[in-house]
């Protein structure tokens, strides 16, 4: 991100209060914010990381989409590469910072938001070291938020290597010898996969999701969930429902793991020292390195407005809160399976950004007030 960004160029902030403050400069906070651009508001993008697109560099080094290319853009700007080819994550993260800068989106840097809260006349939006003050907010922080690593971690001997699968890196960057992978999904996979490749691999699978191939009769299974319409099958409906209860695992499967060497364990039950039980009696010894695919939490901690979040999940209507002006993008099945996918955030986006503009009416129509003060 250069620079000019980095200070939002077009300082939105200025001396007045702002339409909207949007939390979060990863895809969603990004397309929001290419509809309020559109709209002409004055408006700023916090984003807590240093650069655009960290929470895509900072994965796996082999991790890839398993939406082609074609399905991967933001509104106004394709993605750079070929169809039905899956971008890794550097492209990911490259294509973000492209996005802003070619929009020219006011984005602030190192602006993690740590206090968001009602105040007369709209919001109040606290950082370290400023404050922002908005008729609207959209929080955009995403459902990756916090590693979540399962109590059973404590058992094990201090010796034994645990990393969260938010913090592995590649094969190398762990000590030689076997691994026990814990969590079914498609990082928990992907991740054994790669390891199994050079070492014996445990998996551990305390639920299983239903595994569908990356591509049927010659085309790219999101090709054909498109046009069959269920990524468009809202939460609401029954068959979304029960799609919403079970992610899938997607373009591997178990007997492809099994001819990799990887051996399937049900679910981790309880660790002693160097040693695992799992759910069928059967015992795991000598295990020193683990890595935990067991997914993310939401923090909403820093959300001090009564009623937004009740016991750890967000109250929303497509991403539309009980409380007037303030919204929710970005969240896994907020509407449809969509709603958290780089290519298909937009629908939402749009949605709620039509909401934003019958609330404010004409653009310009920040009033008086100061949008931003340093800290006390």
């Amino acid at each position: 991100m250069t620079a000019p960004h980095d200070e939002a160029k077009r300082d939105p902030a200025g001396d007045q209060r702002l339409d909207v403050v949007v939390v979060g400069g990863s895809q969603a906070g990004l397309a929001m914010a290419w509809h309020l651009a559109r709209q002409g508001r004055r408006f700023v993008v916090l984003e807590a990381a240093g650069e655009l697109g960290h929470s895509w560099r900072s994965r796996w080094d082999s991790l890839k989409l398993f939406t082609p290319a074609q399905y991967d853009a933001l509104p106004g700007m394709a993605f750079p590469a070929p169809a039905d080819t899956y971008p890794t994550k550097d492209p990911v993260a490259d294509y973000l910072q492209a996005y802003a800068k070619t929009f020219d989106l006011p984005v602030r840097l190192n602006a993690r938001a740590t206090r968001l809260s009602k105040i007369d006349d709209g919001f109040e939006v606290q950082t370290a070291d400023s404050t922002f003050r908005a008729r609207q907010v959209v929080v955009a922080t995403g459902p990756f938020q916090v590693p979540f690593v399962p109590p059973q971690a404590r058992g094990f001997d201090p010796s034994v290597t645990q990393v969260h699968s938010a913090g592995y890196r590649n094969p190398q960057t762990l000590p030689a010898g076997p691994v026990l992978v814990v969590g079914g999904g498609n990082s928990g996979f992907q991740i054994a996969e790669e390891l199994a490749a050079g070492r014996t691999v445990d998996l551990s699978i305390a639920t299983s999701y239903p595994m569908l191939p990356q591509r049927l009769a010659g085309r790219d299974l999101f090709w054909w969930l498109t046009r069959l319409g269920l990524l468009r099958v809202t939460v609401t409906s029954r068959p979304g429902r029960r799609m919403s209860r079970r992610d899938f695992v997607i373009g591997t499967n178990r007997k492809r793991l099994e001819r990799a060497g990887v051996r399937f364990r049900p679910r981790l039950v309880d660790a002693d020292g160097h040693t695992v039980r799992f759910a069928d009696h059967s015992l795991l010894e000598d295990v020193g390195v683990v890595v935990w695919a067991t997914g993310y939490r939401s923090d909403y901690a820093w959300i001090d407005i009564p009623g937004v979040v009740r016991e750890g999940h967000v109250v929303h209507r497509r991403g539309v809160t009980e409380v007037p002006g303030l919204y929710f993008l970005g969240l896994s099945w907020q509407h449809t399976r969509g709603s958290a996918l780089l290519g298909f955030v937009n629908d939402d986006a749009a949605y709620l950004a039509d909401r934003i503009a019958t609330s404010l009416g004409s653009a310009g129509s920040a009033t008086a007030g100061v949008s931003q003060q340093p800290s006390r």
